[in-house]
């Protein structure tokens, strides 16, 4: 199927442009201004002012929520004042909260893998933080952000419809790609949404970046969604139960140490003495279970997964043969994605109609909670998020 590239906005369109204070999102606001926008730039402000006992601020790592906001805001607003470009900074706190931190809490509680980017990137970024700027009475043509991917339509229709949607491509620069976090954005929110970093390679971006004199060129990218001592308080409000740590075949390894601390893969600090290499094979938490097994024991040959997404909500009704990302950082493998259809045993609670995908070559530590992300033709045709392995 071939996709045509949405435009970018042009000389005199009014576009908001999120920011904070990296280089990707101050260069993208710099580019637009350049190009003859009207710039607006937002910046999100998600910390509640909520400090981990006994931590100075300054001691904590850079992190999506914390004190350092602060700082992000101040070079922000400094980068905005310096350019003639208005600023404004949204309150996002309550929606984040709820969103996003309170799911993250939950999905581990549950013995899930949340991926709060995507749930992030879906509730607040590209809700609450546009919801905000609408409620200031601002209107815009589009909202652009600094995220390596790109906007495309269907040239001739999807699935033979006449719809054409809005759907997400990969970036040009593969090994900043950040469609897998974006997966869940309707095709109505991506009609005026664009990445004009799109079609830049990472190295140019600093080089633009560097040769405009822009402070954000120095700063270290790396970002955790949440800091050690912000995890430690978030998890305050109710005491870890600890339990057992077994293997494949209900051996006593161990007692954990509370289940929202462990990841399906996880190999690090799980406190069992083995004579081989453990990791995290299953998490039961209606038994309170820890489960670990060898490497190569954790391969699964398919997944069952709800909650789909679907570009223009068109729902193909044939099976789908494409390739899939079960994280960020995995390989797209070829997969066979097809609709599902629970027997009496299958006793879980699927939100809408789920689908089984079947991979080409058996995947490691697929995580029920994180998301399978489908393409074909580097196109994102939908996802969902992981219930559990299958056969």
């Amino acid at each position: 199927m071939n996709y045509i590239e949405k435009e970018m906005p042009a000389k005199g369109d009014i576009v908001i442009v999120g920011m904070s204070g990296g280089v990707d999102s101050t260069l993208t606001a710099l580019l637009l201004k350049e190009r003859g926008c009207r710039v607006i730039g937002v910046t999100m402000s998600m910390w509640d002012g909520t400090l981990p006992e006994g931590v100075n601020p300054e001691d904590l790592p850079p992190s999506c929520f914390g004190p350092g906001e602060q700082k992000n805001i101040s070079e922000c607003m400094k980068f905005c004042t310096d350019n003639d470009i208005e600023y404004h900074v949204i309150d996002v706190k309550d929606a984040y909260r709820e969103k996003v931190l309170e799911y993250f809490k939950s999905e581990l509680r549950s013995g899930r893998t949340p991926n709060p980017c995507i749930r992030c990137n879906q509730t607040v970024k590209f809700g609450a933080l546009l919801e905000g700027v609408k409620k200031l009475g601002i209107e815009f043509d589009y909202f652009c952000t600094g995220h390596y991917a790109k906007i495309v339509s269907p040239e001739n229709g999807l699935y033979g419809t006449d719809e054409k949607p809005c759907m997400i491509s990969t970036a040009s620069d593969q090994t900043k790609d950040q469609t897998y976090f974006l997966y869940r954005l309707s095709s109505e929110t991506l009609s005026k949404v664009r990445f004009p970093l799109a079609n830049t390679k990472k190295a140019e971006v600093f080089e633009l970046a560097s040769k405009a004199g822009l402070y954000a060129a120095t700063r270290k990218e790396s970002q955790d969604f949440i800091g050690e001592d912000y995890f430690n308080m978030l998890f305050s409000d109710k005491e870890s139960i600890p339990g057992d740590i077994i293997d494949l075949d209900g051996k006593f390894l161990g007692r954990h140490r509370g289940i929202e601390h462990y990841t399906i893969g996880q190999r690090r600090g799980l406190g069992v003495a083995v004579n081989y290499p453990v990791y995290v094979q299953a998490i039961d938490a209606k038994n309170n279970v820890i489960v670990l097994a060898k490497n190569d024991e954790l391969n699964s040959n398919a997944l069952i997964a709800d909650d789909f997404i679907w570009p223009g909500n068109i729902i193909p009704e044939d099976t789908v043969e494409a390739t899939v990302k079960i994280r960020l950082a995995s390989q797209p493998v070829k997969a066979k994605i097809e609709k599902y259809i629970p027997d009496e045993e299958d006793n879980f609670s699927y939100h809408g109609q789920p689908y089984k995908v079947t991979f080409e070559v058996p995947q490691r530590a697929v995580a029920p909670g994180q998301s399978v992300v489908i393409y074909k033709d580097n196109v994102i045709l939908g996802g969902g998020i992981i219930c559990k392995t299958a056969d």
